[in-house]
């Protein structure tokens, strides 16, 4: 155990907990740093060349924390200096070592991108979840949500995103991609995510978001229309699958002299209660994370990251529901 410093004792007696120390604590016990860094090690570099490495670990860690609070590489470096909170999840003491600097981290973050280490650590996630026990197979709630990205030209090529595109949603156009998800009906958890630019359809990627084992599928009104889709006909299991889509609210009409149940408004409602699982990942990644405006350039770029924030997104989830000892077993 390190010897605590003087500034460790100072700020143990503090009289209350910062809500950041909170979510850091609860997510350094989640986390399962053994087996994340086991999966980054045969893309690490060795440091037999250049200057030495920084351990896998740290860099993981500084990676996360700046997912988490939607912060720049030299905001993230800075914030690390600054916040005692962030300092202990590091396990840095300034006596020994000092925080990787921006360039550092730059370099770290390509490397999971290139290398598809989001996907690799969401599916280690819902591996995990599946093997405690946690995820009910049988049922998937989809649904998609438009992340937004700046239009700038000002560029080497002076043009926008070229996988980037516009689309009109209500009365507003928005530009940039959009996140497609996957949703375990039973308990929340997100099993599978996809992204496309934000002009394709959200039935075009419904097919991939289906799991082998769903018998039905829950989705909102932009889902109508789904048992028509080529790749859904074309396909035995999935033209088998029960799709329990909401109806428009406008298309649910009741005369004013009827005074019993509206039947049709009870089983929308119902269909409801199950769909809204959903929005509670998107709640997390969008709010909590406050991740609502695309990093990067370039689809993949971002969806690694996105990888990362709905692994962390089901890890806090878990969490919450004080399911940590029966994770960190699975």
């Amino acid at each position: 155990m390190a010897q605590m410093t003087l500034s460790d004792l100072e700020y143990s007696n503090r009289k209350r907990t910062t809500k950041r120390e909170q979510f850091l604590q609860m997510m350094d016990k989640i986390v399962p740093w053994d087996q994340w860094v086991e999966i980054i090690r045969p893309y690490y570099p060795n440091g037999k060349c250049g200057r030495p490495t920084r351990g896998i670990e740290t860099m993981l860690r500084m990676y996360l924390m700046q997912n988490w609070f939607n912060l720049s590489d030299e905001g993230i470096e800075d914030a690390i200096y600054d916040s005692y909170a962030m300092r202990t999840f590091m396990h840095i003491d300034f006596m020994n070592q000092q925080v990787p600097d921006a360039t550092t981290l730059l370099k770290f973050r390509h490397l999971l991108e290139e290398n598809k280490i989001g996907e690799k650590i969401f599916a280690d996630v819902n591996q995990r979840l599946d093997n405690a026990g946690l995820i009910m197979h049988g049922g998937t709630i989809v649904d998609a949500t438009i992340i937004a990205s700046t239009p700038s030209t000002k560029n080497k090529e002076k043009k926008r995103d070229p996988e980037m595109h516009q689309v009109k949603k209500g009365n507003q156009w928005y530009y940039g991609m959009k996140v497609h998800a996957g949703v375990d009906a039973g308990t929340g958890y997100i099993h599978t995510i996809t992204g496309t630019a934000a002009n394709v359809h959200d039935i075009e990627e419904t097919h991939n978001l289906i799991r082998e084992d769903d018998d039905v599928v829950y989705g909102d009104s932009g889902y109508l229309g789904i048992e028509r889709h080529d790749e859904i006909r074309n396909d035995e299991h999935l033209r088998n699958v029960e799709f329990r889509i909401n109806r428009r609210p406008s298309s649910i009409k009741t005369p004013d002299s009827y005074a019993g149940i509206n039947w049709d408004k009870q089983i929308e409602n119902r269909k409801s209660s199950v769909r809204c699982k959903v929005e509670h990942a998107f709640l997390i990644v969008k709010q909590q994370f406050g991740y609502k405006k695309t990093a990067y350039k370039g689809i993949a770029k971002n969806m690694n990251r996105f990888n990362f924030l709905f692994a962390s997104a089901n890890l806090v989830m878990c969490a919450r529901a004080g399911r940590t000892a029966e994770f960190c077993r699975g």
